[in-house]
């Protein structure tokens, strides 16, 4: 499925999308409210929430004390009496302190209890390398979070599907993981200021092309974009695909591309080892596209090793442009 982005009208950077998504359903719904650490009057940790607390007060965008453990269980404990909680996490990482409110409350609760315990709730964090954070602050674990039943997991890469997901997340009754790309933040798209939401489990073709499929999650997008454009100028054409949410998987349209191009490359930030690449690469053998596989299966991912602060090292920890292009040239050699 192939979402018509708008290519004029105004622009907004991905993290004003975030906030002006969680705004306009705040004024709409009195239910929805924000917590997290730092929240309120600082803004969040990327000032994502920055202004919020003027417009809503203290009561709806509610700073924490520095606990993920308690900030995810309130708003497990907060979802379950009907309101629609949306907690911000400071960084990705620290979601290993908020496993067992996730895993075993918020994501078995409405199994556990024949559908009457519903736990409508997004828990946004920002992710990913890139800033200097270091091996605590850079992680990117989304593959952990699509492993368990009962969670989704959402990685937009553009400011036009942060604002339509995160829409589609705070409306879900089930719980969310959302996460947001610190890198992103501050790239900008056309956005409509008006509401609007993108199903969740709907992939988006970022770039049509016939001899290599490429799909690529959060940052991994742009960076496959641009090897793309450069591949281009070498007769190469590349299909980019973003499954904008890796629970629901939209495994159609990767089946459906992979037919059509005879090739898959998968690249995500993750490490490599037990990320969504080997669950993507999986499904395609297992389906009716493999059958018209021209060459193996190729996956791009992060080095088995703790993000470096150094920027070089960090750099070459994780798949970058001329990392995808070799691999394009790889696959497409025989062809």
């Amino acid at each position: 499925m192939t979402t018509v982005t708008p290519a004029t009208g105004r622009e907004i950077t991905y993290l004003e999308a975030v906030r002006e998504a969680m705004s306009q359903e705040m004024r709409q719904n009195s239910d929805v409210f924000i917590l997290g650490e730092d929240i309120g009057v600082y803004g969040g940790a990327f000032g994502v929430t920055r202004g919020m607390i003027e417009e809503f007060g203290p009561e709806r965008v509610r700073n924490t004390p520095i606990s993920e453990a308690a900030i995810s269980g309130a708003a497990v404990g907060a979802a379950l009496t009907g309101m629609r909680p949306i907690l911000e996490l400071q960084f990705s990482d620290f979601i290993t302190i908020a496993m067992d409110q996730m895993v075993n409350q918020a994501a078995k609760t409405r199994y556990m209890f024949g559908g009457k315990g519903k736990v409508p709730m997004v828990l946004r964090t920002p992710a990913g390398s890139g800033t200097g954070a270091a091996a605590q602050h850079s992680q990117s674990l989304e593959a952990w979070m699509a492993h368990i039943p009962g969670l989704k997991v959402v990685q937009p890469s553009t400011a036009y599907d942060v604002k339509g997901l995160l829409k589609a997340a705070m409306d879900d009754d089930n719980p969310v993981v959302f996460y947001e790309h610190k890198l992103l933040y501050r790239t900008s798209g056309h956005v409509p200021e008006e509401q609007y939401s993108i199903p969740l489990g709907k992939a988006d073709v970022k770039r049509e092309g016939t001899d290599v499929t490429i799909v690529a999650t959060a940052i991994m997008v742009h960076k496959a974009l641009e090897a793309a454009a450069e591949l281009e100028k070498e007769g190469i054409s590349v299909e980019v695909i973003d499954p904008r949410t890796i629970v629901p998987l939209d495994e159609e349209t990767i089946i459906e591309s992979v037919k059509k191009t005879g090739r898959l490359i998968v690249v995500h930030e993750a490490v490599k080892r037990g990320g969504i690449g080997g669950e993507i690469a999986s499904m395609i053998a297992e389906s009716e596209a493999f059958d018209y596989l021209d060459a193996p299966i190729k996956r791009l991912g992060g080095l088995a090793v703790p993000i470096p602060y150094n920027p070089t090292l960090e750099k070459a920890a994780i798949p970058q442009v001329p990392d995808i292009i070799a691999a394009v040239k790889e696959t497409v050699k025989n062809k």
